[in-house]
């Protein structure tokens, strides 16, 4: 049976059963196939979610045309960094020392929780996440994005040539460079970059860290192994300002501010 072309429509959640669609998807991606849990992941509704979600903003992705459209099929979270001073903290500050960034005094906004379901993953629907993302940013004028990133698995040994070309070739400037909290922090300096096959580091590099990497995107001091969501994760940093001429017309979409 042919399916319909997807029909997408993006928005920020509303209500709460606009936040439990991102719940929803969020389980089936990062509890049921990729094995994570968590204190406040509800198995019994198929829900992942924690303390901090009633704080952020949820940008959730529709396709209409399916039979359940009510069904979101891509999700991100978002957090302010005003909305961080009210309620003390950023989610990703569990992991990494954020010094750096708050002193900057500069604009920053948290990403996390980003997926996309099964269905749809390496087509359009990625675009139009990001599309929204970029709307989001120029609205509220950020200047820094930043937010943990994760490889599966939390064995670092089979992660060593990905992790070490990322150490090596696109570690944060100093202004910018967070440092995973020391009491958890794992090293990704873990191959002289001259052993390194380029090739297939990059390849097992996930395929959305990638796509940061090419917006110019940069990557924090350390890892941090998270052995409850069952993976290895790194924090990412993309200061808007750096973007050449290109990746900030692809970022942006030719939007002018």
């Amino acid at each position: 049976m042919v399916k319909p072309d997807p029909d997408f429509r993006l928005k920020l959640a509303e209500t709460p059963a606009e936040i439990e669609a991102a719940q929803r998807l969020r389980y089936d991606v990062f509890v049921a196939e990729l094995g994570g849990g968590g204190a406040d992941v509800d198995h019994e509704k198929r829900l992942e979610r924690d303390q901090f979600d009633p704080f952020y903003d949820h940008l959730i992705l529709y396709d209409i045309s399916r039979k359940n459209d009510d069904q979101a099929i891509g999700v991100y979270r978002l957090l302010r960094g005003d909305k961080a001073d009210e309620i003390g903290r950023f989610y990703s500050e569990s992991e990494y020392d954020l010094t750096v960034l708050r002193e900057s005094q500069r604009k920053l906004l948290e990403l996390g929780r980003s997926c996309l379901h099964a269905d749809y993953r390496g087509g359009a629907a990625m675009y139009h996440l990001w599309n929204g993302l970029s709307d989001y940013v120029l609205q509220h004028e950020i200047d820094i994005l930043f937010g943990v990133a994760s490889f599966h698995g939390t064995d670092v040994a089979k992660l060593a040539e990905p992790l070490s070309l990322l150490h090596h070739r696109h570690l944060a400037p100093p202004e910018l460079r967070v440092r995973a909290q020391a009491a958890a922090f794992q090293s990704m300096d873990l191959i002289p970059e001259q052993e390194i096959n380029r090739v297939t580091a990059m390849r097992d590099v996930p395929a959305l860290i990638k796509a940061y990497l090419r917006l110019g995107g940069c990557v924090g001091e350390g890892a941090f192994v998270d052995h409850e969501f069952n993976t290895t994760d790194i924090c990412l940093v993309m200061d808007t300002q750096r973007l050449n001429a290109k990746q900030k017309a692809i970022y942006t979409r030719g939007q002018t501010t």
